[in-house]
């Protein structure tokens, strides 16, 4: 459940960014940080997938 409430939150922040973006609005710095932070956390979790799939192949 938290990766869903993760991607969840990372889609509307984007959609938030280019909102900003296009409507010409200042964008927040804080903004694209937290963009970041949360597909860091998704691709650390993507990867921890991949790597238990293997073993579990493997083993």
């Amino acid at each position: 459940m938290m990766r869903v409430w993760a991607a969840a939150t990372g889609l509307i922040l984007i959609a938030w960014f280019v909102v900003q973006m296009v409507s010409g609005q200042s964008v927040s710095e804080m903004l694209p940080m937290l963009i970041a932070a949360i597909l860091g956390f998704e691709l650390t979790l993507l990867g921890q997938d991949a790597w238990r799939k293997r073993e579990q192949r493997r083993g």
